[in-house]
């Protein structure tokens, strides 16, 4: 699947889920911009930080997940429509946007809501923190989590006996597998 295509489902993703709490103009507004930020900060800022270089993200998982799931929630912070909001949590003026607070004089409001959204995805990455660092000790305790140095500098070959990313043809031309055509190790 290339990358503009998993941002497309992202962004209908982001304007379908936004659409009860929001109007259809701020869930498109959404759906644009959690489909182009995290594609900026893919293409741009993963390659220009020497941080993100350092993280193995094949998938794109932080772009794709973390931050359009995060800007899709504080967006609804901003946006979240009171008479909309009353009609998904049935208590009107109490859930609203931080726009729709400011524009009503319920300034309070809107930033209560926006926190909301701010602490559930706080909440969210730290289900993700202690859930993955749970599931790793314990595929730790079975079989080791790293491959040894030795197979890390031959790469995916040494694991799956051929090369991850055969680029531009590479594949094609050379034939860097340890094994023939047609012939697979059996375990």
């Amino acid at each position: 699947m290339n990358n503009s295509h998993r941002f497309t489902q992202t962004s209908v993703g982001h304007f379908i889920e936004h659409v009860g709490v929001v109007q259809g103009w701020a869930a498109v507004l959404m759906g644009i911009l959690s489909g182009s930020i995290p594609w900026f900060t893919m293409m741009v800022v993963h390659k220009r930080s020497r941080l993100l270089q350092k993280v193995d993200d094949t998938m794109a998982v932080l772009h794709t997940h973390a931050i359009a799931g995060s800007l899709g929630g504080i967006l609804s912070g901003l946006f979240a429509e009171p008479r909309l909001c009353n009609l998904f949590y049935g208590t009107y003026g109490e859930y609203m946007g931080l726009f729709y607070g400011l524009q009503m004089g319920e300034a309070r409001t809107g930033f209560k809501q926006l926190w909301i959204q701010i602490y559930g995805i706080l909440f969210v990455v730290a289900i993700n923190i202690i859930m993955t660092s749970l599931v790793c000790i314990v595929v730790g305790l079975i079989v080791p989590l790293r491959m040894s140095d030795e197979d890390l500098e031959i790469g995916d070959e040494a694991a799956h006996g051929e090369e991850a990313y055969a680029i531009w043809g590479q594949g094609e031309k050379e034939n860097s597998t340890k094994y023939g055509v047609g012939q697979i190790e059996m375990a």
